[in-house]
């Protein structure tokens, strides 16, 4: 359903026309009327409400019962009737829609006609009104950055955005071309223009298109959260269809010419000196008067596009990485190597995680669920207390010194352990949490099991309530104490005696 609520955003927000609408969400046109229909017939416009989810929209639009078919009119005599003058589709249309009301839209009536008839699509003139298109594209032309150290050469990137109107351009060169480069390229370029266009439409690079199709393009997930944030529908040149982005690629050439010619003797160290050289030389591009005109591309931006492009969003937008994970028994998703907890109804579920800098976002079904500060170093937990069950929330705010005594209680060694694992433990939380499982154990094991199984931990110093738990359950603890010590000093090898080595292997990485 995600892909109702954006068409319902680029239609009754932006006014896009279908066609534009299908190659931005990568659905074909005739789906695309359908929902709309489905929206209207339902009162629905943009914004959806708020409280309307995404399986109450779906169970709305689409209910189970299967509609029937709608009517169509004879396609030959559509077809002869178009040869007579100042006839139309749209009037046989609206003709046709007298006689059947429930008939079809019309840009699915045009859509079948054309199938019916082997019509091919005309060319599409392009026309590009004031603030409509930003066009993105890299140049062919690198710029060699030398490494002092080394004496490497890196080919650095040049980003070329161009606005359709006026052809008032922004460039600069990057390490790269892949996602991080190319998203922050574009919000430095909607700085540098000072507002926002209601449409980008970049070539079919890798970074924003994950699959090239010449009907469905698929945008890649970060570049869509990217559109989401600055309220632009991505449109992507088609395959092989050089007018989609006629624009941009005179630009990319004049760019090539104007500002990375004079700079190919230049020896650069860091990109920063790159972009600093080549500022002023697009700058100056800018400026510069078209041939045929008065205007120049600075002067035409002042004019037609400025007033019309849309203020920029409070913030800029935050680079964030996906992944998908799968929420563990203990309602936490593991996120390099840290983990962040969810509301726990929703344990064994797979979810959608966004990553930037500064946070960590979880998803399920498009909806956000939980929300953490990112954490660095590897072990460390988040978690909420209105993500816990009840009886979590109880456990947690139990102090360290309660749960030492109930281990205590268990015996010497049980407590020694809790005491080690508390040591042990970078963030008090973790310990807790190992501790409750050591004394979860207690309730179902007896006193002298559970200190012989303490014993045992201690002298291969590992602190978990996993290693407790694997000797408990294998009965090691029941094995003599001289046999596990006997394999160590060299006696003869025997299959039931094991030593320390034995344990260590079956305990590490059991925490």
């Amino acid at each position: 359903m995600r892909s109702i609520r954006e068409i319902a955003r680029l239609h009754f927000e932006f006014g896009l026309s279908l066609r534009d609408i299908s190659r931005s969400v990568h659905l074909g046109a005739t789906t695309v009327q359908e929902m709309l229909v489905r929206l209207r017939e339902h009162g629905l416009t943009w914004p959806l409400p708020a409280e309307l989810s995404d399986t109450e929209l779906e169970q709305l639009l689409y209910p189970k019962e299967a509609e029937p078919a709608r009517p169509e009119p004879d396609w030959s005599h559509v077809h002869k009737e178009l040869r007579r003058r100042g006839v139309t589709l749209r009037l046989l249309w609206e003709e046709f829609r007298d006689e059947q009301p429930d008939t079809l839209g019309y840009t699915q009536f045009c859509t079948h006609y054309r199938e019916a008839v082997g019509q091919l699509d005309a060319t599409m003139r392009q026309v590009h009104p004031a603030g409509e298109r930003m066009f993105v594209d890299y140049a062919g032309m690198t710029l060699p950055i030398v490494d002092r150290a080394t004496g490497e050469i890196h080919e650095a990137q040049v980003f070329v955005a161009t606005l359709g109107a006026s052809g008032y351009t922004y460039a600069e060169a990057t390490w790269t071309q892949d996602l991080e480069d190319f998203t922050g390229s574009q919000v430095r370029a909607f700085q540098f223009f000072g507002g926002v266009t209601r449409v980008v439409t970049p070539d079919n690079l890798k970074s924003a298109v994950t699959r090239a199709d010449y009907y469905d393009p698929e945008i890649n997930p970060t570049y869509a959260e990217f559109a989401r944030h600055y309220d632009v529908a991505i449109i992507p040149a088609r395959v092989r269809r050089p007018k989609d982005k006629s624009r941009v690629e005179r630009n990319v050439q004049v760019v090539e010419q104007a500002a990375l010619a004079p700079l190919r003797n230049v020896r650069f160290f860091t990109l920063a000196q790159a972009n600093a050289a080549m500022t002023p030389l697009v700058l100056r591009l800018n400026q510069r008067k078209y041939q045929r005109l008065d205007d120049s591309r600075y002067s035409l931006y002042l004019s037609v596009d400025k007033p019309a492009l849309r203020p920029l969003p409070d913030s800029a937008f935050e680079f964030a990485r996906w992944h998908k994970a799968r929420v563990n028994l203990d309602y936490h998703v593991e996120v390099e190597r840290c983990y962040y907890s969810v509301p726990y109804v929703h344990k064994h579920k797979d979810a959608d995680v966004s990553i930037t800098e500064r946070t960590v976002e979880i998803f399920l079904k498009g909806e956000r669920i939980a929300s953490h500060p990112r954490l660095r170093k590897p072990g460390q937990f988040s978690t909420l207390d209105e993500h816990m069950p009840a009886a979590h929330r109880r456990y947690k705010n139990r102090k360290p010194s309660q749960l030492l005594e109930e281990a205590g209680r268990i015996g010497s060694f049980t407590a020694a352990l809790s005491e080690e694992i508390l040591g042990h433990r970078a963030h008090p939380e973790q310990g807790y949490r190992t501790l409750l499982g050591i004394l979860r154990l207690g309730k179902a094991y007896p006193a002298e099991r559970m200190e012989a199984a303490a014993k045992i931990c201690l002298e291969n110093h590992i602190y978990s309530s996993r290693a407790m738990r694997l000797i408990l359950r294998n009965e090691a603890d029941r094995i003599p104490q001289e046999d596990r010590q006997t394999q160590d000093v060299g006696v003869g090898e025997h299959d039931n005696l094991r030593g320390s080595s034995y344990f260590a292997a079956l305990l590490r990485g059991g925490r």
